[in-house]
């Protein structure tokens, strides 16, 4: 064993990350459980299915709290899309006196209790930026970064990347941006419609984000208009007395997925009208098809819809260029906008620290395989929250991990507790 960290301290004497003489001396930690990278939902919910199984976890998060996409990233009317059945996390269910859609603070609160009741308590500001597998010594080298910079390695058996699918924002290459002279900005960034109160704010992307984001504006008196560059499905939140989502689960339990997308289309017509008469043009797949094929999530109604049809918010194709405070569309048409936001989504960042090559893409970030089959690599790699599934699919993979951790747990317990107490530091619990 000897070898083995002298093996290490050598590579670091050579690593480029190691190298700068300038910032605070390196440290390496042993963990004898799996490093969780990331503390939002998806990281959370591993953590607490490991411990339910006696096994521990030490969790980097690059934020200063949990849920940082939630906490720090969202609007503030936002409320969780699917009723709260559907994004429970293992092991604890919701307050009762919780509404159908909590707030973004009712969730959060949830979160906090959630952490607080499985012990769970990340390393906060901890910048993940390399995570390799040692083929030579067997295990994973992952190197976080905190606010002074100082590099720490944690070394580990096993490494759950937890980072999720909206890790980054993900902002369009639109022409003219540098000319437009005014506010730019995602809504990663927004907060709420006030202060673009009397603004005409033009709005791209029509996910739920978007939606939500017009209606926010409309409900603060400002006059969004809405970039819609891509066909739609737009469907009430709740059909005949329930959730369009849960109605939807209640009828895949019986019949096919296909006959069951033409039940909710032909109901949200009747509910809706011809979405494609306002500029909504529908898929040609079904809205739980294109779901279960792209992840692409249908837009679940909560009264923008309406104030399109009223004509308080326009709708236009996609943007062919942008100059001082207007916009030229595709078709031809130009307006003037005092501010843009870019409802446009997020994607994974997984490709940028994480080296290996054969679980996740490098194009997009997402394991390979698709679920229910994603969450497990090579060499004790796993994914959870990638499923395009929402927290239900993460809870579901957050406790295969779990299971398959306990399987090797005890098995490899005699040597991974000897060299870790031999040669290198322990976490502070």
């Amino acid at each position: 064993m000897d070898y083995c960290l002298r093996e290490i301290e050598g590579k670091q004497a050579h690593d480029p990350l190691f190298m700068n003489n300038n910032k605070p001396p390196s440290s390496a930690v042993w963990v004898d459980g799996p490093v969780i990278v990331g503390a939002g939902p998806s990281g959370l919910a591993v953590a607490a299915c490991l411990k339910e199984k006696s096994v521990g976890s030490v969790i980097l998060e690059r934020s200063n709290c949990i849920a940082s996409l939630w906490q720090l990233k969202t609007y503030d009317r936002l409320r969780i899309h699917l009723p709260k059945q559907f994004c429970e996390l293992p092991f604890m269910g919701f307050p009762s006196h919780f509404p159908t859609y909590p707030s973004k603070q009712q969730f959060v609160g949830y979160l906090e209790t959630y952490a607080e009741r499985f012990g769970i308590r990340p390393r906060f500001n901890e910048t993940v930026k390399h995570a390799e597998f040692d083929h030579e010594l067997g295990f994973w080298r992952v190197r976080s970064f905190n606010k002074a910079e100082k590099t720490t390695e944690y070394m580990c058996r096993w490494l759950i990347v937890a980072t999720g699918e909206n890790a980054e924002a993900v902002v369009p290459d639109i022409e003219g941006i540098g000319e437009f002279g005014a506010p730019i900005r995602h809504t990663s960034l927004y907060k709420s419609g006030e202060e673009f109160r009397g603004k005409r704010v033009l709005v791209v992307g029509c996910g739920n984000s978007g939606m939500e984001v017009c209606l926010d504006l409309c409900n603060h008196n400002a006059t969004p208009s809405l970039v819609v560059r891509d066909t739609v499905h737009v469907l009430p939140r709740q059909m005949l007395g329930k959730s369009t989502f849960g109605l939807s689960m209640w009828l895949l339990k019986w019949l096919p997925m296909r006959l069951v997308d033409r039940l909710l289309l032909m109901v949200s017509w009747l509910m809706l009208g011809d979405t494609a008469r306002f500029g909504l043009d529908r898929p040609r797949l079904g809205p739980l098809e294109l779901k279960n094929l792209s992840g692409k999530t249908p837009v679940l109604d909560v009264g923008t819809l309406a104030k399109i049809k009223g004509g308080d918010i326009k709708v236009f194709p996609a943007i062919k260029r942008l100059k001082r405070h207007t916009v030229e569309f595709v078709d031809g048409r130009t307006e003037n906008y005092d501010a843009i936001i870019l409802a446009t989504g997020y994607k994974s960042n997984v490709p940028y620290w994480l080296k290996e090559e054969d679980m996740f893409s490098k194009e997009d970030g997402y394991p390979r395989r698709p679920f229910p089959n994603g969450w497990k690599g090579e060499n004790g790699l796993y994914a959870v929250g990638f499923t395009k599934k929402g927290l239900l699919g993460a809870s579901m993979d957050a406790k295969r991990i779990a299971e398959d951790i306990e399987r090797c747990w005890e098995a490899e317990g005699n040597h991974r507790t000897a060299f870790a107490r031999s040669h290198l530091p322990q976490p502070n619990s």
